[in-house]
């Protein structure tokens, strides 16, 4: 084993393709940011792992057992269950992918904090997929294991689908290559059964059926500015909601997924060929494709503040709309960093309206350490 090191992973916003994206195949445009959660392994004296995170009250101490990690006390098993689900996860697919290469996972101490959160809410930034991949990227350096940005993402999605195989990894993405990527989804489930099949390291290798992913040049010259709801949300809800209404696989559902894509494969062409103008048309009609969705399903992504943060970028010729699964969380706007007047008047509009500006730049591409 290497002595202590640590590895941080960006979060992300989604720029575009919101819902779409669940199914395999589908596009969307997402960009990481410059607020990371970092994950730091070092020795121990235990003989299991340690965990401490700024995420949940005091230690947790796990101990191998069949093939998994397991909680040495009550408090333990509670914490490694409610708060460091997706820790867990992580560390359970390195190890087995050590098993595989005949090596023993090591014990260790695991430190995990984030910037992810204010006082412990979510910004909705993408945290667990954060720590999901900062998690793979250390625990596999410390065990002595180079990973190039696709092997953290594919690690960090077989993590993710052991949980649950119905979120997209968009967040994965974002984390695990930085700056702007075009992304689309892997059939998880299909995923999830070739690892319990073929092993981990096997399903590293293999092709995912309908994953994509490119990096993509930022925009010329147009400033991100995103702003917080003050009301978190939560993704698996909404998706929730969706598939309860029946919705997939019919005419509709159809319908949304061909204009989503429209507009997503429309803004990366706008992003290749330098054009801003063209991104910002995107991005308003990406706005349009969400609010035609909530209308005709009722899912309440656009939330009062949402709608706010929206119409007042658009106020001064930005264009924005909710950013993720919507119903509270955060918004993006994008403008011309050129007109510091209507960026001052967006915030002041916001602050106004109950919507906090959240400073972040974009991460550039592979800012996530290897």
């Amino acid at each position: 084993m290497t002595g202590t090191v640590s590895r941080r992973a960006p979060g992300k916003l989604f720029v575009a393709g919101e819902y779409a994206v669940l199914e395999p195949g589908h596009p969307a445009l997402l960009v990481a940011v410059d607020r990371h959660v970092t994950v730091t392994v070092s020795p121990t004296g235990d003989t299991g792992v340690r965990v401490e995170s700024d995420l949940c009250p005091g230690p947790t101490r796990l101990r191998r057992r069949d093939g998994g990690l397991e909680g040495v006390e009550v408090g333990d098993q509670k914490r490694a269950r409610d708060s460091l689900g997706h820790v867990v996860s992580a560390i359970e697919v390195v190890d087995a992918l050590l098993t595989e290469r005949g090596q023993s996972p090591p014990a260790m101490h695991v430190s995990i904090s984030s910037r992810l959160h204010r006082d412990g809410t979510k910004f909705g930034l993408g945290s667990s997929g954060a720590v999901t991949v900062a998690t793979v990227a250390a625990v596999a350096a410390y065990a002595g294991l180079g990973l190039t940005p696709e092997e953290r993402f594919r690690l960090a999605m077989l993590a993710a689908v052991r949980r649950d195989a119905g979120g997209s990894g968009g967040d994965l993405a974002a984390s695990a290559w930085g700056g702007w990527i075009a992304y689309q989804a892997p059939d998880r489930a299909a995923v999830r059964e070739m690892a319990r099949r073929d092993g981990v390291g096997r399903t590293l290798r293999a092709r995912w059926p309908g994953f994509g992913v490119r990096t993509l040049r930022p925009p010329r010259a147009l400033a991100l500015e995103v702003g917080w709801t003050g009301d978190p949300a939560h993704t698996s809800v909404l998706a929730g909601r969706l598939d309860a209404r029946a919705w997939r696989g019919g005419t509709a559902h159809r319908r949304f997924l061909e204009r989503s894509g429209a507009r997503v494969r429309a803004a990366i062409r706008a992003l290749d060929e330098g054009d801003d103008d063209g991104l910002l048309r995107q991005v308003r009609g990406a706005r349009q494709v969400l609010a035609d969705l909530d209308d005709e399903v009722g899912l309440g992504i656009f939330t009062t503040r949402l709608t706010a943060l929206c119409d007042a970028a658009e106020a001064v010729g930005g264009a924005a709309k909710p950013s993720g699964a919507g119903g509270g969380d955060c918004g993006i706007a994008l403008l011309d960093p050129a007109a510091t007047k209507d960026i001052a008047r967006l915030r002041e509009t916001w602050a106004a309206a109950g919507v906090l500006p959240v400073p972040v730049r974009v991460q550039p591409t592979n800012g996530s350490e290897a």
